[in-house]
């Protein structure tokens, strides 16, 4: 199974749009130790030809247009990409759907919450339902994925319930903001060839707390894909650009006793990458200390066009 990392930064990318931080600086002027980066997305194949997305980031035509095996190669129009899965209702994971609007058929997936949202959405009525069909992520089963035909696509999905909370333009509608919640506003997704259950990714780019139902689905990983939007759950705080914590924004930090370093330490896994790195992450950095110490415990930060395979 081949796997290419689209995006590997969190909301806004890096450099952010309206971001002067020494990081971003560094970024716009071409530091190599500081790798501009689009928002988070990876893709999957079984066979090199057709492709699943998780996640449609706001980035998703610049990372079309920069991923040659996503190109259109039959006729005047198509796609490789045959199938969206869907891990939150965020800004961040949905608003890429809009570039995906010309008529090409694909299957999207999601709980059903999120879908939800996007029905509640006039806006996501450009997917024309004749051509985009709208599937359910069951949490807890495998499901075979395939297109629109109805083919096998070679990859099986098992989402799992992770702790989170709702997309930031529904907090107005709920007073669960300080808490995580477990109804599918987040999922995490174990993939792997289908028919087999290895070798395994788990792909878990949101996620507010390392619970220990969440560290049993990680265990054993070939390849894990983890949320790693602060390097500390004051940071944005610290750094004045913010005035929510890591854990009210629905992020688990790198650092601290009960970041993902120190919860998933020991913990048996392949390979451990953070993604939906936050631009005020020093960790970005490639020279920073984070980075070093990180890299200490066995992880590696993401990077757009980063290759991998299981």
């Amino acid at each position: 199974m081949r796997v290419r990392v689209l995006g590997a930064a969190a909301g806004g990318g890096f450099p952010q749009w309206n971001a002067n931080s020494e990081a971003c600086r560094r970024a716009r002027a071409g530091d190599p130790a500081a790798r501009p980066a689009t928002q988070a997305s990876i893709a999957v194949s079984a066979d090199g030809v057709r492709w699943v997305l998780l996640n449609a980031s706001p980035d998703l035509r610049q990372q079309i247009e920069a991923t040659p095996e996503l190109h259109p190669c039959q006729g005047l129009r198509s796609s490789p990409i045959e199938a969206v899965v869907l891990t939150n209702g965020d800004v961040d994971a949905v608003a890429g759907l809009l570039h995906l609007r010309e008529g090409t058929p694909f299957v999207l997936l999601a709980h059903e919450r999120v879908h939800a949202a996007l029905d509640a959405n006039p806006l996501f009525n450009v997917l024309n339902r004749e051509v985009v069909q709208r599937r359910h992520l069951r949490p807890g089963s495998w499901q075979a994925l395939s297109d629109a035909a109805g083919a096998d696509l070679g990859v099986s999905v098992r989402p799992f319930v992770a702790p989170g909370k709702v997309p930031l333009y529904l907090e107005g509608q709920t007073d669960r903001l300080d808490t995580a919640a477990f109804t599918g506003d987040a999922l995490g997704l174990e993939i792997a060839p289908t028919g087999r259950e290895a070798p395994r990714l788990v792909y878990l780019a949101n996620c507010a707390r390392l619970d220990d139902g969440v560290i049993e689905k990680i265990a054993d990983a070939d390849l894990l894909f983890m949320d790693g939007t602060l390097w500390r759950d004051d940071e944005m705080i610290r750094q004045g650009v913010g005035c929510k914590t890591g854990a009210r924004m629905g992020h688990v930090s790198m650092s601290g006793p009960d970041g993902a370093l120190a919860r998933l330490r020991g913990v048996p896994v392949g390979r451990r990458v953070f993604i939906h790195v936050n631009n005020t992450n020093p960790a970005l950095l490639a020279d920073s200390p984070e980075r070093a110490e990180l890299e200490a415990e066995g992880w590696q930060v993401a990077f757009d066009g980063m290759e991998l395979s299981l």
